[in-house]
């Protein structure tokens, strides 16, 4: 078991009277002090905006957001650095292959599939290209162990389907979907597959080039590094045809009175000034990653979720959600406890210093489809400890008694 609490100046607090127990990390992680220096570093000794400048604080803070961007690229197993566009968060990831892509490619006759489980960043933005170009999109269902359904996946591919959003892990059932055979059987009829990765490159290591997608995209703030810094990987022939949505500043070539080029990509698609110090952060969360090694990370989660399952199915009508095979499954469990309000058992958790999320966590077909109005969520990462979900367990136990 990992043992790395100490790093996190956050946890080791108190709040009104009480240590944090930290179980909602699927929200948003907590920062190491070495990521928080990091940022703090870059403005104290680095600050300058990025490319085009000709002073020395411009290049270095220029190198500074290549290197960053260098070492995400690696992280991922990108082909080269220039498949990497910074974006500020997973949403925009997504939103921008709906955008840039999709209403430049999709048209009435083709046809999209998408998943219940996913996020709505990974939903709604498809049901807009679904209503401005015409073409049809198919939300399948999980099975009631909240996996898909490979069957039923198979029957819907047809040479019709254009386009494949899928979630890498669902952010309610933890379930890992299996993202590498979804994208073989897409590329047998022309797919091209977009991942929603932000609950998987925390989590797990992540090749893009042996998933076999097209697009995949993921946040910075859940995988230790800072809110407002995110990730999209495509394919570069991918990147290098597709429009950008936004204008001006660095992704400008050149601008005549009635007419204007592009930069080339990744600039072309970060217009404006970038994050450059959530980059350097997102860099140095990846370097803590790397430090602890993501097959001890994965190792860590497993330990803690199948303790998690083991202990929250001893507690008498305490439902859990999704597959109780802990080897299917990231460190997440959303349960509810039958008679009690998700906000109230929250609310009575965060009163014993237990930080959880309750509601329906941007996945409201999926919770449609379960037939219940919310869920609660405890999520764990690399900080966690059995300790912790022990007081979890006896706190739950504890409001069974009280709010029931």
């Amino acid at each position: 078991m990992l043992s790395v609490k100490k790093d996190f100046p956050i946890l080791n607090k108190e709040l009104e009277g009480k240590g944090i127990v930290y179980l909602d990390s699927a929200a948003t992680s907590q920062k190491p002090q070495q990521v928080i220096d990091s940022i703090s570093d870059y403005y104290s000794s680095s600050n300058a905006n990025v490319h085009r400048g000709i002073h020395t604080l411009s290049d270095i803070a220029t190198e500074l957001y290549e290197d960053s961007r260098k070492t995400v690229a690696d992280f991922i197993g990108a082909t080269v650095p220039q498949e990497i566009v910074f974006t500020k968060n997973a949403t925009e990831s997504l939103n921008r292959v709906a955008f840039e892509w999709g209403f430049e490619n999709l048209v009435e006759g083709d046809e999209m599939i998408a998943i219940e489980a996913d996020h709505h960043s990974n939903l709604v933005p498809w049901q807009v290209v679904s209503e401005r170009t015409g073409a049809k999109l198919t939300v399948l269902p999980v099975t009631e162990t909240g996996e898909l359904d490979m069957v039923l996946f198979k029957k819907s591919l047809s040479e019709k389907v254009k386009f494949i959003a899928i979630s890498h892990a669902s952010n309610v059932l933890g379930t890992i979907f299996p993202v590498k055979e979804v994208c073989k059987l897409a590329k047998e009829v022309g797919a091209v597959v977009s991942v929603d990765g932000a609950q998987a490159v925390p989590h797990m290591q992540v090749n893009v080039q042996k998933l076999g997608c097209d697009f995949y995209s993921f946040s910075g703030h859940k995988m230790l590094g800072p809110m407002g810094i995110g990730v999209l990987w495509a394919k570069r022939e991918i990147l290098e045809n597709m429009p950008p949505y936004e204008y001006g500043g660095g992704m400008i070539d050149e601008v005549k009175a009635n007419t204007a080029t592009y930069a080339s990509v990744p600039e072309r698609f970060e217009a404006g000034t970038p994050n450059v110090s959530g980059a350097v952060g997102l860099a140095e969360a990846i370097k803590y990653l790397e430090g602890i090694g993501m097959s001890e990370v994965e190792e860590h989660e497993k330990t803690l979720v199948t303790y998690a399952l083991e202990k929250l199915s001893g507690i008498e009508n305490l439902k859990i959600l999704g597959p109780l095979d802990s080897s299917k499954r990231t460190g997440l469990v959303a349960f509810n406890i039958e008679g009690i309000h998700s906000h109230d058992l929250a609310a009575f958790l965060s009163e014993q210093g237990i930080a959880v999320r309750s509601g329906q966590h941007c996945t409201m077909p999926l919770h449609d489809s379960l037939g219940i109005s919310s869920s609660v969520r405890a999520s764990f990462y690399v900080y966690n400890s059995k300790e912790d979900i022990d007081y979890l367990v006896s706190s739950l136990k504890e409001a069974k008694e009280l709010l029931s």
